[in-house]
């Protein structure tokens, strides 16, 4: 039998597939939520300022996914957690960290964990799933990454030239690449590292994406499967695999701030 989780146990939700501590989190000491039923004119974001967080235009989906740190692939509605809070309602967020520690982006998240299980009633559990995938593996004639400099830190830098967009990291590591390529360029099935490189790398690579290819082909368009290969020595093969899951089990309105 499959048993939802909730309020703080929550928050020590598998350690090992989702990233979490074994110890209690901080919460948050104060938390306004509003709901926004209207379509949003600015991107979504997360901002913060000391003990201060700010999560401006989310969905219910995307506060799930900046709560575990998940992509979208990676969170699954069950059969009673659909409506009453609406797929496409937007939250905005302001909460402040109890104490006085700076909390670091990953301890914010523990924190709305904590806050998504007692103000909007969140279950979940976790689960692996069998996908169709891309894996990310090396090319036939290797890698063209550049090794990053022992002192480099990790940045990363996206850019638009006409119907492209591009990614430039620094000191990012295999499984980073594979996330930058999904997300950037919208592959139709979710990106995988299977390069079995352990370094860290400094790389760019520009391509169309994939969503203007099949909306909108143009001659000029570069698919992203051939900027991996012929940019980064690399490639894109389609595969299956067991990838971790989140099951949204139930879900309600917030209660009142």
């Amino acid at each position: 039998m499959i048993r939802s989780i909730s309020a703080t146990s929550l928050a020590l939700l598998c350690s090992g597939a989702f990233g979490q501590p074994a110890s209690t989190p901080r919460k948050f000491e104060l938390a306004a939520i509003k709901t926004l039923n209207e379509p949003q004119n600015a991107l979504s974001g997360f901002s913060s300022s000391g003990t201060r967080v700010t999560l401006q235009g989310y969905t219910f989906l995307a506060l799930v996914m900046e709560a575990y740190n998940l992509k979208r692939h990676q969170v699954v509605l069950g059969p009673s957690a659909l409506p009453p809070v609406p797929e496409y309602n937007y939250y905005f967020i302001e909460a402040k960290a109890e104490g006085d520690a700076v909390p670091t982006r990953d301890e914010f998240r523990q924190m709305l964990q904590v806050l998504l299980a007692e103000r909007f009633n969140l279950k979940v559990h976790p689960e692996q799933k069998q996908m169709d995938v891309y894996a990310l593996i090396i090319g036939k004639n290797g890698p063209k990454l550049k090794e990053s400099a022992p002192d480099a830190v990790f940045s990363g830098y996206g850019g638009v030239n006409g119907r492209n967009q591009s990614m430039k990291q620094t000191k990012a590591d295999s499984a980073e690449i594979a996330q930058a390529i999904s997300n950037m360029f919208g592959p139709d099935r979710p990106v995988v590292d299977k390069t079995g490189l352990t370094g860290f790398y400094d790389f760019f690579v520009e391509a169309t994406p994939e969503w203007r290819i099949n909306n909108n082909p143009q001659p000029e368009d570069v698919s992203v499967f051939s900027a991996v290969q012929d940019q980064l020595g690399l490639r894109l093969e389609p595969q299956k695999a067991m990838i971790d899951i989140l099951v949204v089990d139930h879900m309600d309105k917030p209660s009142p701030n």
